[in-house]
């Protein structure tokens, strides 16, 4: 989908959004990142909110909290998961994967996890979050591989921790929601692990940032078109829009979606991400397979992370909460 015909003005944000949005930009502009000490800057800084606390992430007593490095990807350094277990579990328990947003150039593994804890509170799942190594220093195929390595040692040992091998959920947001899209692909095309379901929560997927919705939202928002192409680039560099580009590294750029697992994919209205990720669940539709789609009105990325107590927000939770009931039989 890209800008070949004329391109209306920018969807509007939700009104409850709004205050919320302006306090934001305060502390990070849409096009952030096009400044390049500000890329350069951006690993040192994972995120401008507060990290959880592994206390915080306890939920008084009802998951345990552990740091374990495992293998890395052959010839890589070991990767960092943070393993949060329900703490009274009398049988193997679902495990959701968890990918860490921040564009491919910042984040850690706490980052969005908190969020992930809510709905494996409700479902009674683990949630495993992995530590990838970030562009521009690592490069694709780094970061996918990183978390490729780390599922792979999820499901292997899983009697380990718990949990069940056959209940494994990949999912994250943002470039996390792009990365947990690119494990369903390999998982599907090297045979394996077999993934129950991925939770696709405003996923990055194209770098050709060409859409409607990337022109639209310039300059506005959360993660604008300057800021998109600085992330892209910095995982991709020149071969960035070119047709070398690994669907690996952008999901968008597969040729086939058939024999996924289901999807989940939701986006704001009112962002950059919008037209790449109603497109790729449509696509998933046209090749026989199984994806649920949620378009808010008037979100912008991110927002029920930064404004929870939005009606849209929490609408957007419930959603997620109700797919992941129903994928689990619960």
């Amino acid at each position: 989908m890209t800008t070949d015909r004329p391109v209306g003005p920018p969807p509007p944000f939700d009104p409850e959004l709004v205050p919320v949005l302006r306090v934001v930009n305060e502390f990070f502009a849409p096009d952030a990142l096009a400044d390049p000490a500000a890329l350069s800057a951006a690993a040192d800084r994972p995120s401008f909110m507060e990290p959880p606390t592994d206390a915080s992430l306890a939920r008084d007593g009802a998951f345990t909290v552990e740091e374990r490095p495992v293998p890395g990807p052959a010839g890589a350094p070991d990767i960092g998961l943070l393993i949060c277990r329900p703490a009274a579990a009398p049988e193997p328990v679902p495990v959701l994967y968890h990918t860490h947003g921040g564009g491919m150039v910042t984040g850690d593994n706490r980052m969005g996890l908190p969020e992930m804890l809510d709905l494996a509170a409700d479902v009674g799942a683990a949630v495993v979050s992995v530590e990838y190594r970030l562009a521009p220093g690592a490069p694709h195929p780094g970061p996918v591989e990183d978390c490729y390595a780390g599922l792979l040692w999820t499901v292997g040992h899983a009697a380990e921790l718990g949990a069940d091998p056959a209940r494994v959920i990949v999912g994250g947001a943002s470039a996390g929601g792009g990365l947990a899209a690119a494990l369903a692909l390999m998982a599907r095309d090297r045979g394996g692990p077999a993934l129950l379901g991925q939770l696709l929560m405003c996923p990055m997927l194209d770098d050709r940032n060409d859409t409607p919705s990337a022109v639209q939202m310039a300059g506005l928002g959360v993660w604008d078109r300057a800021s998109n192409l600085a992330g892209w680039t910095a995982l991709l560099g020149d071969a960035r829009g070119t047709d070398a580009v690994s669907p690996y590294a952008a999901p968008a750029r597969a040729a086939d979606l058939s024999g996924l697992p289901p999807a989940f994919i939701d986006v704001g209205s009112a962002e950059t991400f919008r037209d790449e990720d109603v497109a790729y669940a449509t696509r998933i539709w046209q090749a026989g397979g199984r994806a649920e789609l949620h378009v808010w009105a008037g979100g912008f990325h991110g927002f029920d992370m930064m404004a929870p107590q939005a009606a849209v927000s929490r609408d957007a939770r419930a959603a997620r909460l109700r797919w992941l009931r129903r994928l689990l039989g619960r």
